[in-house]
């Protein structure tokens, strides 16, 4: 950003940047870390041969917006196009032959693995995350990503699509249509069938690459190998230069010489030979490669493949230890057992921001399913996997009120798609649906606190519409979706949740559910200027919950929102009374969350008491925190105060910038400041003031220019890591002078609702 006499100008928007790979390989079986959002996840070893593919692929990109990958499991598929895609988007040429001006090189690539997700309703939702992006909102996910893409370049990867082949295909069809800049590298097992595909189907490896990877994965084992031996050679060729099949034959290495691993591979051939005639050679081969190394594992090592196959995502190790062990595999021997899984390539180990995890390749994971379903253990197996994953929400839930709270959400985000696969074994289960409905209830902090409204609303909204039997579960899913709702500013849905709440909870006698249908419905006034109606809800809400010796992020939240009215009705010395008391509270327990937006309301309080340099301390200590938990409502509103403290400070042109950021995240949040006269009243404030200051053209400029920035860089620049320049303050405007009898105060303006995400 340039200085204009501090003005703010356009810079090119910045989406989301994919880091080049490190290292490339050939094999599927380097899984980049998990939880890898958006960009390129770096890959993990040496990219051996296919040089000429990676040419070809790389050529393909260049002149047509949508090439598919396709071709067998284990074949390097991925591999392939992680480094095509990176080539591509690094490299300095344009659209190579193509005669479309918008396929001009995109400047991000977007990665997004599909492989674990099971619901085809939940595509859009992916690739949301995947971009970064959060939609508070009851759009459509389809309409926010589109709107999204539609003014981007961007190379979009879609991996592990085949399962979910025909919600794709719609999804990219109608990207490639309403998005001219963006293109698409789809990677499965099968075409799309979209129109203006082209195919880019991958075979083996050449006998000579696939002796190098042998070799080079063997080194990695400690072992050397011979290129030129003859039986090295022949058990590339006996495994058809399949990357999978070679990574798990160079683990089999370090116990068995190539010419004993060739006479095993033999055996298996006769043995496990794998589908009918029609199946394609490599396909058998493929099943014979995994079925050889399943043969040659110990009975226990089988028995945790076919267990493990359960997890849909990574899974730690006390995750496997719970879910895995018992009949014929201790718990105590879980950790051995794995260790072995590991050596032979079986299961990958991977760093994530929660920690140390494991996963299989889905190709190893679906044969252990095979397994696990032959032995008929898989619904039992699913069961304890339930188990599990309803404990560490429960146990999620707990915490995120203490000074863990930051690190419930990280684990949060890293067991999502295990908690996605228990909520889906939950809510198509009739006998399971009261399980569907807590653990969906469960989540209310990460649905509302962690940014992930729209997803929350799919998952509550099918369990609160099943009849599981069960009162206490169902309010629990009830009072949850009518937050989101409210949040989400679907105010009709919402009022009727909260009554069907409120009834069933009366005739439950449920005293900890009516108090949560009465702050909700107090909080539904308050977005709607309801205030007396709202104050009078809070307050009784608030006394149900003390006598109940309820205390969490959600009563902590309640206070807040009483806060609020007071703070729209003039009561400042009151709101700053009880957002005093949550902050106390809030440093007590260690909770951030809501402690975030009752330092927004103090905010407000040191503005309106003219110490802008205490409000702009209060309101980055406040961005920081709401964006560090991906809360888009939180961000957004200290992003409309810090502009009015902005321009308070006689930065008019960085406070318009200010307003020109936080309003391009308003679309992805709800109706602009829920359409309140309260809430709008700072916004209005801040416009009124720049605009006499910077005059009505430049003012509209500074706002493009803050519309163009993306929400990182907008909280990058709020939180001042960016701005290379010291601002240039305007002069102060002059003060009018007052007309005879007039009250010389300026009008307050009302602090926009900190809002809270609460539970249910």
């Amino acid at each position: 950003m340039r200085d204009a006499m501090h003005d703010p100008t356009p810079d090119s928007p910045r989406p989301e940047h994919g880091a080049a790979p490190s290292a490339a390989g050939t094999a599927d079986a380097a899984w980049p870390a998990a939880g890898t959002a958006g960009g390129l996840p770096a890959e993990l070893d040496a990219f051996i041969g296919r040089t000429a593919e990676l040419g070809a692929l790389t050529r393909a990109l260049r002149s047509a917006r949508l090439v598919t990958v396709t071709g067998m499991g284990g074949v390097g598929k991925t591999r392939l196009a992680l480094r095509a895609a990176a080539r591509y988007a690094s490299s300095a040429q344009g659209a190579g032959g193509g005669t479309c001006p918008a396929r001009a090189q995109p400047r991000a690539s977007a990665w997004v693995d599909l492989a674990a997700l099971r619901d085809p309703g939940l595509v859009d939702h992916a690739l949301l995350g995947a971009l970064g992006l959060t939609d508070h909102t009851t759009r459509p996910p389809r309409r926010t990503l589109l709107e999204h893409l539609s003014g981007r370049r961007l190379l979009l990867v879609l991996d592990g699509f085949e399962h979910l082949a025909e919600a794709c295909a719609e999804l990219v069809a109608e990207v490639l249509r309403r998005a001219p800049g963006v293109s698409v590298l789809a990677v499965g097992r099968r075409p799309l069938g979209v129109a203006g595909e082209r195919l880019f189907p991958l075979g083996p490896l050449t006998e000579q690459d696939a002796v190098r990877l042998l070799a080079e994965r063997a080194a990695q084992q400690q072992v050397a190998v011979a290129r030129g031996d003859r039986a090295v050679r022949e058990l590339c060729r006996r495994l058809d230069g399949i990357p999978l099949a070679l990574e798990l034959a160079a683990a089999r290495l370090r116990a068995l010489s190539p010419d004993r691993l060739l006479e095993r591979l033999d055996d298996r051939f006769r043995l496990l030979t794998g589908g009918g005639p029609g199946t394609p050679p490599r396909h058998r081969t493929l099943r014979t490669a995994i079925g050889w190394s399943h043969e040659l594992c110990t009975p226990a090592e089988r028995l945790l493949w076919a267990r493990l196959s359960v997890f849909t995502g990574p899974f730690d190790l006390e995750a496997a230890e719970y879910v895995c062990s018992g009949d014929g595999l201790p718990a105590d021997d879980v950790l051995d057992v794995l260790g072995e899984l590991l050596a032979q390539s079986v299961v990958c180990r991977e760093e994530t921001p929660a920690g140390v995890r494991y996963r299989m390749l889905d190709t190893v994971r679906a044969y252990g399913a095979g397994w696990l379903a032959a032995t008929g253990d898989t619904d039992r197996l699913r069961r304890r996997h339930r188990d599990w994953y309803l404990g560490l929400a429960t146990w999620c839930e707990l915490e995120w009120f203490s000074p863990r709270q930051t690190e419930v959400a990280t684990r949060v985000e890293v067991e999502l798609p295990n908690l996605r696969g228990a909520l889906e074994y939950c809510v198509t289960r009739p006998e399971e649906a009261h399980l569907g409905q807590y653990l969906a209830g469960c989540l209310w902090f990460c649905w509302t606190g962690c940014g992930r409204l729209a997803e929350g609303r799919h998952w509550l909204t099918r369990a609160a519409n099943l009849d599981g039997g069960h009162v206490p579960s169902r309010l629990k899913a009830l009072t949850a979706l009518a937050y989101v709702a409210i949040l989400q500013g679907d105010t009709v849905p919402a009022l009727a949740t909260l009554e069907e709440c409120r009834r069933t909870a009366e005739d439950a006698a449920s005293a900890r559910a009516l108090a949560y249908a009465e702050h909700r419905t107090g909080c539904l006034a308050l977005v709607t200027d309801d205030m007396e109606r709202a104050e009078t809800l809070l307050r009784s809400a608030l006394r149900r919950y003390g006598e109940l010796g309820e205390l969490n992020s959600a009563v902590l939240m309640g206070q807040v929102e009483l806060a609020m009215t007071r703070a729209f009705q003039g009561d400042l010395p009151e709101a700053v009374r009880l957002c005093e008391d949550v902050r106390r509270v809030c440093e007590d327990h260690g909770e951030r969350w809501s402690r975030a937006y009752a330092l927004y309301v103090l905010a407000y309080a040191a503005w309106s008491e003219d110490d802008p340099a205490a409000a702009r301390a209060l309101l980055q200590e406040c961005l920081g925190s709401a964006h560090g938990f991906n809360d888009l409502l939180g961000s957004v509103l200290a992003l409309e105060l810090l502009a009015l403290v902005t321009v308070s400070e006689g930065d008019a042109a960085e406070a318009a910038l200010l307003q020109g950021a936080a309003g391009a995240l308003w679309p992805s949040v709800g109706l602009r400041l829920f359409g309140s006269v309260y809430y709008n009243a700072p916004h209005e404030l801040c416009e009124a003031r720049a605009r006499e200051q910077l005059g009505d053209e430049r003012y509209e400029r500074c706002v493009r220019a803050g519309a163009e920035l993306d929400r990182q860089a907008a909280v990058d620049r709020a939180l001042g890591r960016t701005r290379a320049l010291a601002p240039t303050p305007l002069p102060a405007p002059r003060r009018p002078a007052p007309r005879q009898g007039a009250d010389t105060r300026e009008p307050a303006a009302s602090p926009a609702h900190g809002g809270g995400e609460t539970t249910g």
